[in-house]
């Protein structure tokens, strides 16, 4: 199991979010009712969820939406409960595309799981991690939404004015006139700094990002596309 917290870092144990002893509701949601039934049969095994019907579910609860794959449908259906933010989601699905992947992502879905793992433990744990406000992707899906994001970042990168994270707006100007030949006076006139604050912005990123010098902050910069 792969858990990732919403800014994208590895996380393990358990957040005050979800507080010891209080049952979390789940909704189950499925096309067809044998579907639901096996969904129900596998929660019922975990001690810490109480499953309740839609019109019982309030602020905390978790849905359970069983789909063969993210189609018109099962996506309206997924915005339409993650509308307001107060019912998490974790979506059970058969097979799924990169742009649906992404989709389901954009939608508010906090946690993916491929129907032939859904074993009640694993579910169990992904029902928890969306309660705790977690994310929770199957390693392959969540190489893939690595991969899908770098294509966006990289398509992003390409417009004008973009300023990667990491490098400010004063940073990057200050960077594309070192890598002109400028010097620190010129810089300073230039951009209607002191002299200081241009020395203190260029050691300030040089250690930030533990460069050596001012040639090796352009050389990086120009490698990563900031200038």
């Amino acid at each position: 199991m792969t858990v990732l917290q919403a800014d994208g870092a590895v996380r393990s144990g358990v957040r005050p979010g979800v507080r010891a002893g209080v049952r979390i509701p789940v909704v189950v949601h499925a096309a067809d009712p044998i579907s639901r039934a096996g969904a129900v049969s596998q929660l019922k095994q975990c001690a810490t969820l109480e499953l309740v019907e839609e019109q019982q579910a309030a602020a905390g609860a978790v849905a359970v939406m069983l789909a063969e794959t993210v189609d018109a449908t099962v996506t309206a259906a997924l915005r339409r409960m993650v509308r307001g933010g107060e019912v998490r989601v974790v979506l059970v699905v058969e097979r799924m595309r990169e742009a649906e992947l992404l989709e389901a992502v954009e939608c508010g879905v906090a946690a993916i799981l491929w129907r032939r793992e859904a074993t009640a433990p694993r579910l169990g744990q992904a029902v928890l991690a969306a309660a705790r406000g977690d994310g929770d992707l199957p390693a392959d899906l969540l190489g893939r939404l690595i991969v899908q994001m770098g294509r966006l970042q990289r398509s992003v990168q390409g417009m004008p004015g973009f300023t990667p994270p990491g490098i400010s707006e004063r940073e990057s100007d200050i960077l594309r006139l070192v890598a002109e030949g400028w010097d620190t006076a010129e810089i300073a006139a230039k951009l209607s700094y002191s002299e200081r604050t241009v020395k203190n912005v260029l050691h300030g990123l040089t250690t930030r990002l533990h460069l050596r010098n001012r040639a090796h902050a352009v050389a990086y910069a120009l490698r990563e596309g900031y200038i």
